[in-house]
Parts: structure tokens; C-alpha cells; sequence
């Protein structure tokens, strides 16, 4: 339920910092000179952060580009692992993780990233074509 005399935007950044106690807007501004899309995605409300709880609960992207499964107590390990086995099965979408544990601009917390394949890919090559 949203809030009443509060946008719509800081209810969604304060359902996701609530899930997590990150500033994902904060997070997102810093990343993009390695993903120049997110920050853009983000303030038009087109990536969903979720607690992860488990393969079998993993829920379809729908109208978003892509979600942040937080993933409180994983190690960078086992995220690559859980990372294999859902970009095997999962066709249709690309699955990344981060950990921060590798540093530079990784996540503050332990995530998988659930994404759409085909948007992705888009964005890629507008990238590439710049």
C-alpha cells in the first residue's frame, strides 16, 4: 500500500531499502560507467528488489527490465553457483550476481540479478553502437 501524499517513486525506493537497508539510488548512480542503462531503469521503476527464497520461488520478470534477489548470507561461491544453474534452465533471461566481496562496483550486499535476455541485449548493443 503506498503511502497517501507520497510519489509513487519513494515508495518504491523505500519498499527497496526497507527490503535491504541500501540506497539503491545511490547504488545505481555509481555503477554507471559499467552499466550506463541501470540508473536510468531504476528511476523509471523498472528494476524490483526481492529477498531471495529460493529456485522454485523466482517470479517472471514481467513489466521489469530487472530484479535484485537479495541474497543476505551467500558467499560470492555459492551466488556463481546458484548463477550456472538458472542461466542453464532460465532461456529467456540472464542471470548475474555480485557479492561484495570482489570489490570495485559490486553490490553492498550479497545479490543474484534476475534479467530480461532480449532487453539486455538491447541495451548492450546501443552500448556497443555509441
Amino acid at each position: 500500500m503506498y503511502k497517501k501524499g507520497v510519489s509513487k517513486w519513494q515508495n518504491v525506493a523505500e519498499k527497496a531499502e526497507s527490503v535491504s537497508n541500501v540506497n539503491w539510488s545511490e547504488y545505481f548512480a555509481s555503477i554507471i560507467s559499467v552499466c550506463p542503462w541501470s540508473k536510468s531503469y531504476w528511476l523509471k521503476q523498472k528494476i524490483d528488489i526481492q529477498q531471495w527464497q529460493g529456485e522454485h520461488n523466482i517470479t517472471p520478470l514481467e513489466d521489469y527490465v530487472a530484479r535484485m534477489w537479495i541474497h543476505k548470507h551467500a558467499s560470492g561461491r555459492l551466488l556463481c553457483k546458484v548463477h550456472n544453474r538458472l542461466n542453464d534452465s532460465r532461456d529467456h533471461e540472464e542471470w548475474l550476481y555480485s557479492h561484495p566481496c570482489y570489490s570495485g562496483h559490486s553490490t553492498p550486499i550479497p545479490v543474484l540479478i534476475q534479467q530480461d535476455l532480449v532487453i539486455l541485449t538491447k541495451a548492450r548493443q546501443r552500448t556497443l553502437d555509441k
